[in-house]
């Protein structure tokens, strides 16, 4: 199975432009800093600038910034964006018992997943700044 990683790099990438809010990253830049192919972030831009999260210019001295403030965009924005199918997902199996079973599941799931979107709305780029960059207790 194939882990999708997207919402991750996303946050990763975005915690990255919330730290330096008026200046333009590239793609490299930002590849570099993630230690990743800029290739994956420019897909991951792409998608953050479908969802209005992200603005680019092109050219010499272009790059990328956040569209709006890091307190306005929540994780739960960034999980839209990039991971639009839900987090988990059942497989249908024939016979009367695995379809309880899924079905089960399905009820399992969509509970979850519930819990998890509403936590995500509850916590903003900016708060997640914040807590990443407070300096580690010695």
């Amino acid at each position: 199975m194939a882990v999708n990683t997207r919402f991750a790099t996303g946050v990763h990438a975005l915690l990255l432009l919330a730290a330096e809010p008026d200046v333009l990253q590239t793609s490299e830049d930002v590849a570099g800093k993630l230690n990743t192919n800029p290739v994956v972030v420019r897909r991951v831009f792409s998608l953050l600038q479908q969802a209005e999260l992200v603005e680019s210019q092109k050219g010499p001295h272009g790059g990328s910034r956040l569209a709006r403030p890091a307190k306005e965009i929540t994780l739960s924005d960034i999980h839209r964006a990039l991971d639009a199918g839900g987090i988990f997902h059942t497989v249908s199996f024939p016979g009367a018992q695995q379809a309880r079973v899924t079905s089960a599941l399905d009820q399992v799931f969509t509970s979850v997943s519930k819990t998890v979107a509403k936590e995500l709305e509850q916590i903003t780029l900016s708060q997640l700044l914040k807590k990443v960059s407070k300096k580690a207790p010695r």
